[in-house]
């Protein structure tokens, strides 16, 4: 196949649908024109001729977690640019300036809330002896061709090796067999992470600031443009991406964000590139006086929902499952001079 100049590339099933239509939405808002590629991991089949329309989807047969099928995409259908992004991103600014990095050979990514994370017990992946660096998120990485191919399938494969008992896969309902604390519990995360710092030098990894693509409740980032999805700080700083990392919106009855406002306008907007039936989506995910009255209510339940456990000390699980999730970025672990 004749490689192509950019792409991006994400990984979805029958639950993430609606967040691979935003992602595609909102990509196509801030001018993106770029072509998509969706590995199909149990899509229906409504879903999948919907998004065939718009994007290349390709059919897993693995049956394996999508977690561990994000470098599956790209190594079929290679660019010269590749962005991988999660089903739960939108994009709120235009990635170019990113994407001419990767162009130059570097490898981008954003550093997640626990940029300090690191293990020495990543060396079990027999890739080399893991280096201290800045520890980033999986959900968005720009990668350029040469160099960037060999990672995907150093990735590929170190995922394949790991015991996804010892992950956070391995957890069902209240049965506990792993938690933070265990060097490959996010196995997306840890095992890029463990070849990143073994098989990547340092001068070839830029790690953005965490504020640049944040995760929910997107603390201190507030819509200037519903129109054009633009966001920012008040210190004018504006994220690339908006990463909903936890219980997506349209799965269940989670509290109103940025993220979960502008889904929407992203989904039943009369501009945007795939535009859902409003029937496909929960109530509060729509518009007009109901939707609204709905999300109220919705925000009600979660603020008595999470009261009720505090008090009651429920689900200590959930806890644990969120531990390493909790710490706030360490401002000292980024670089500087990020773009604005």
């Amino acid at each position: 196949m004749r490689e192509q100049e950019a792409a991006f590339y994400c990984v979805s099933d029958a639950h993430h649908f609606v967040g691979v239509v935003a992602l595609l939405n909102s990509l196509r808002i801030v001018g993106h024109s770029e072509p998509l590629f969706v590995l199909d991991c149990g899509l229906e089949e409504w879903q999948r001729e919907l998004l065939a329309r718009h994007a290349t989807v390709l059919r897993d047969q693995s049956g394996l977690p999508p977690m561990l099928l994000k470098a599956v995409a790209p190594l079929a259908c290679p660019a010269a640019v590749m962005v991988i992004l999660d089903a739960d991103v939108l994009v709120t600014r235009r990635l170019t300036p990113l994407m001419e990095v990767a162009g130059e050979g570097q490898f981008v990514a954003f550093a997640d809330y626990n940029a300090d994370r690191f293990f020495d017990e990543w060396a079990i992946l027999a890739l080399g002896e893991p280096r201290r660096r800045t520890y980033v998120a999986s959900g968005h990485l720009f990668l350029p061709a040469e160099g960037g191919h060999e990672l995907l399938q150093l990735f590929h494969d170190a995922q394949q090796r790991i015991d996804t008992q010892k992950t956070l896969l391995g957890n069902e309902g209240l049965v506990v067999r792993s938690t933070p604390a265990d060097p490959f519990y996010f196995p997306d995360m840890d095992v890029l992470n463990a070849v990143l710092s073994t098989a990547v030098e340092a001068e070839r990894l830029v790690a953005l600031d965490y504020r640049l693509a944040p995760h929910p409740p997107f603390r201190g980032v507030k819509l200037e443009d519903a129109s054009t999805l633009r966001c920012g700080y008040v210190d004018g700083t504006s994220p690339f991406v908006l990463h909903h990392a936890f219980r997506k919106p349209w799965l269940g009855r989670t509290r109103s964000n940025l993220y979960s406002r502008l889904l929407p306008r992203i989904l039943l907007g009369p501009d945007v590139e795939l535009r859902l039936d409003p029937l496909h989506l929960p109530l509060r995910l729509r518009t007009g006086r109901r939707a609204a009255l709905d999300r109220a209510r919705t925000d009600a339940q979660a603020i008595v929902n999470a009261c009720v456990r505090g008090r009651l000390g429920l689900r200590p699980r959930l806890a644990s499952w969120r531990a390493a999730r909790r710490a706030q970025p360490n401002p000292r672990a980024y670089k500087t001079d990020q773009p604005r």
